[in-house]
Formats: C-alpha cells, sequence, structure tokens
C-alpha cells in the first residue's frame, strides 16, 4: 500500500541517517497516515489521510 495522503497527497521524504561518527546512510521519513471513515461524494469510505488533514479538518468523519 502506497504512503500518499488521499487529501493532500503528502509522500515519503527521503534524507540521511547520520551516524556518531558521521557514516551517512540513506532513510526514509515516512506520512503519519490513519484509516478514517470519511464522507467523500455523499458516501461513507474508508480513506488513508494524513493526522495533519485531520487536525485542520480537511477530513468530514462518517457517523
Amino acid at each position: 500500500m502506497s504512503q500518499v495522503c488521499c487529501l493532500c497527497g503528502k509522500k515519503p521524504m527521503y534524507g540521511h541517517r547520520v551516524s556518531h561518527a558521521h557514516n551517512v546512510t540513506n532513510r526514509r521519513f515516512n506520512v503519519n497516515l490513519q484509516s478514517v471513515r470519511a464522507v467523500v461524494n455523499g458516501a461513507a469510505k474508508r480513506i488513508r489521510v494524513c493526522t495533519a488533514c485531520i487536525r485542520n479538518g480537511k477530513v468530514q468523519k462518517a457517523a
């Protein structure tokens, strides 16, 4: 399953894991996605959205 927010399209960011000896290896900062039952086009549907969208009220939760 892809790590992409259904609303804002936020994806993982890439960077480096840097050790104390400054050895640099690649790492991935994943998006904090949550599975939410939301109203999409008038119907309740389960979508994966980031916590920033949930906090900002971009998601209308289904009852």
